[in-house]
């Protein structure tokens, strides 16, 4: 009788399915995103254009500050959420299970990456995006590009949500990203139509997410005319997947994404744009190049609901394991409710209220809604 190690040492060896163009793809936007060089190379954030005013008598004591955000249904620890990452491949499953279990830890948001991998029934990508079992009660954004919503009916994207559990659906736009992307999109008319249907007919929250290039007042405007209230700005200053792209790229295609690289609008700027769109969002959340709690804070104080942080948490799985992630968030966190602690800050709600000073960097890209060099406060605006 051969015992079961026989048995195994002798058992053909089942070899991994061959990789599709999508799993080629999200490998190489992780190890991109992960080692890279793929940030924006002139362009910031501006967010070193926002400063609070310094409080020397704040009358707090750091045990009183309270974070707690409620946003889509949920309510939130911190106004943080781990952004929109990846799926699709056995690699991504891993990094978002891992991330997903931070994020209910630290009663945080989390993103999925694109689903794109999931309206295929053959190709059984379910797994790589499921993890509400590790997180049961974190608020969970699903996600759809814009070009792929349009070809998607209404049950079908019903269905991505269902099958991961999440409470919303983000649908992303990357026209840039696609221009360069090898085999990506070209034709994007249509796709307001498809979120105009989604905002009605899905039953869910649906988020408009931009992807690296930042959401303008002129889409702030459509966006909010169509009945959208949640939208993700997503903007310039941190990865850009425009870079991205074009180190995947060749000839014509590398030497577009070369052009674009630093195509956008910063992540403060668009925070601005969408703070005031009329009619107003309900839920602006300022992704984007933030990497570190002060970004986090500066988000808010100029009418962020919550940030997103992306990279850097990517960065710090895997250079040390989920250990090093929490570490970095937890950094995060004590950055956060200092800087509220030193702006006399006690509540989000006190932070919105804050004094500013703003830089003619900011003032530059939107002048009829912040003044440079002056005291800011949201009661004037």
């Amino acid at each position: 009788m051969r015992t079961a190690a026989s048995t195994s040492a002798s058992a053909p060896r089942t070899m991994p399915p061959p990789m599709t163009d999508i799993d080629s793809r999200k490998h190489d936007h992780i190890d991109l995103c992960a080692t890279g060089d793929v940030g924006f190379r002139d362009k910031t954030t501006l967010f070193d254009q926002v400063e609070l005013v310094h409080d020397s008598l704040p009358e707090l004591d750091v045990d009183e500050i309270d974070t707690r955000r409620k946003i889509l249904g949920k309510e939130l620890r911190l106004p943080i959420f781990i952004s929109a990452m990846t799926g699709g491949t056995a690699r991504a499953r891993d990094i978002n299970r891992q991330l997903a279990e931070i994020a209910e830890r630290r009663g945080i948001g989390f993103g999925l990456g694109s689903q794109r991998a999931m309206l295929d029934p053959a190709a059984a990508k379910d797994e790589t995006y499921v993890v509400r079992d590790v997180a049961p009660t974190t608020l969970i954004l699903g996600n759809l590009g814009g070009v792929q919503a349009m070809a998607t009916t209404t049950d079908a994207a019903r269905s991505l949500v269902e099958r991961v559990g999440a409470d919303a659906l983000c649908v992303h736009l990357n026209p840039a990203q696609e221009l360069v992307q090898p085999g990506g999109d070209r034709g994007f008319k249509g796709v307001l139509a498809a979120i105009e249907r989604l905002v009605e007919e899905l039953g869910v929250p649906v988020v408009a997410k931009e992807t690296g290039c930042g959401i303008g007042p002129r889409a702030a405007e459509k966006l909010a005319r169509i009945g959208v209230r949640h939208v993700d700005v997503s903007g310039s200053g941190g990865t850009s997947w425009v870079a991205v792209e074009a180190a995947r790229a060749e000839g014509t295609a590398r030497a577009l994404g070369l052009a674009l690289r630093d195509w956008g609008i910063p992540t403060a700027a668009s925070v601005v744009f969408c703070q005031n769109a009329r009619p107003r969002f309900k839920t602006i959340i300022a992704t984007g190049g933030v990497s570190s709690g002060l970004d986090v804070a500066r988000a808010i104080a100029l009418g962020a609901t919550v940030a997103g942080i992306a990279r850097p948490v990517l960065q710090a799985l895997l250079e040390g394991g989920p250990e090093k992630a929490d570490a970095f968030l937890a950094q995060v966190e004590l950055e956060l409710k200092s800087a509220m602690l030193l702006a006399g800050c006690k509540t989000l709600y006190d932070l919105e209220q804050a004094d500013l000073i703003i830089g003619a960097g900011l003032e530059r890209w939107a002048p009829s809604s912040v003044r440079s060099g002056s005291s800011l406060s949201r009661r004037n605006r």
